[in-house]
């Protein structure tokens, strides 16, 4: 489906059968038709009497499948367009256009729908009130896809506006405390954005769900590995060590974190748009070279930091004896975390972000 921002479309009807899709524009005295068919597409516009008056109406419609372009015909009466077009192969459809996203001026034509459970049997009086249950349980069931499309389009903008307003406000805060106190305001960072940097973080876990239940394209690893190490530094790190929170490195790490996402974001709602905008694509697959590395380091400060504090406390440790005959040392496991994170987990991030980087980047211009 291909939409023209500035276009007035009709309200058009459809209905199938096994071997045809008609259509039924709503247009009245319908003037200078063009009307276009192609294998998988069927490009109309005209002028006529619509819902919006007398106007320039126009709609692509790009089906589910492919059709027999040259045994499409059509039909202008006075008050409507009728298209009667032939399916390339006799079967049913599970929708009428290939995208899931029904458009608001695409309906139900119920004089003329049918199913494909629908027998008749001219040997048995025909029930018409069950046929007209099950042509509404299959109208019905048409409609809650197009619906639950809907609704999970409408969570994303949600999610990934929230996320771009929560770092935008980390950024802004930080921005303006610098400006007024300069370097004096680092000490008090975490406690300026901390709790608003811990809420975003929890959030993003979020997106290690989306594409188990499919709201995104792609893996789940990559995502919970990136989100639970900036939440290991975070919560483990910082918030368990009131006397790291006080750290200039603190200020720069969230600085970074804020700079990656003010970007990630405003790009995730144009891809939900389909709107592409070439600089903003390729800031997102650009940035991270400066910033990924910048961001490991600061990270990696923090748990050196981090080291004589936890030796000293023994938090998070645990010693033997115990009931459980358990042992743990927190400093040794930072050890091994900050080599994991320094070797193969900077080798790993910064390979996979290079690969989707020329992917996403091969043939593309900045506009």
């Amino acid at each position: 489906m291909i939409n023209t921002s500035n276009s007035l479309y009709p309200l058009v009807f459809w209905a199938q059968t096994k071997e045809q899709v008609t259509l039924k524009v709503d247009l009245k005295d319908s003037k200078n038709h063009l009307v276009k068919f192609t294998e998988k597409n069927l490009v109309f516009s005209s002028k006529g009497y619509g819902a919006c008056g007398f106007n320039e109406y126009k709609f692509e419609l790009h089906f589910y499948a492919p059709i027999d372009s040259e045994q499409c015909s059509y039909r202008i009466t006075d008050n409507k367009v009728e298209f009667f077009i032939k399916k390339l192969e006799s079967k049913w459809w599970s929708r009428l256009i290939a995208t899931p996203q029904k458009p608001h001026w695409l309906k139900i034509d119920f004089d003329r729908w049918s199913t494909e459970d629908e027998i008749i049997d001219d040997e048995k009086p025909r029930d018409i009130m069950e046929d007209y249950s099950k042509e509404f349980d299959r109208v019905q069931k048409e409609e809650f896809g197009y619906l639950k499309e809907s609704a999970k389009r409408v969570y994303m903008i949600f999610y990934n506006l929230a996320q771009l307003i929560g770092y935008l406000y980390i950024l802004i805060v930080m921005c303006v405390l610098y400006y007024r106190d300069g370097i004096l305001s680092m000490p008090k960072t975490y406690e300026s954005v901390g709790n608003a940097m811990k809420f975003c973080q929890l959030l993003q876990y979020l997106e290690v769900l989306h594409p188990i239940f499919g709201y995104t394209k792609g893996g789940a690893l990559m995502p919970f590995f990136q989100v639970t190490g900036r939440n290991f530094i975070l919560f483990v790190m910082v918030e368990l060590e009131e006397r790291m929170q006080t750290k200039p490195v603190i200020f720069y790490v969230f600085a970074i974190w804020s700079c990656i996402e003010i970007i990630r974001y405003p790009y995730y709602l144009t891809q939900i748009f389909k709107c592409e905008i070439g600089l903003l694509t390729w800031l997102r697959y650009t940035i991270w070279i400066p910033l990924y590395p910048m961001g490991i380091l600061c990270e990696g400060i923090i748990i050196l930091r981090n080291l004589p504090y936890f030796e000293e406390t023994k938090r998070l440790s645990v010693d033997l004896p115990n009931k459980l005959n358990f042992y743990f040392n927190m400093p040794a496991f930072m050890k091994i975390y900050l080599l994991l994170l320094i070797l193969p987990g900077t080798y790993l991030v910064m390979s996979h972000m290079t690969k989707t980087r020329a992917k996403k980047l091969t043939g593309k211009r900045i506009s």
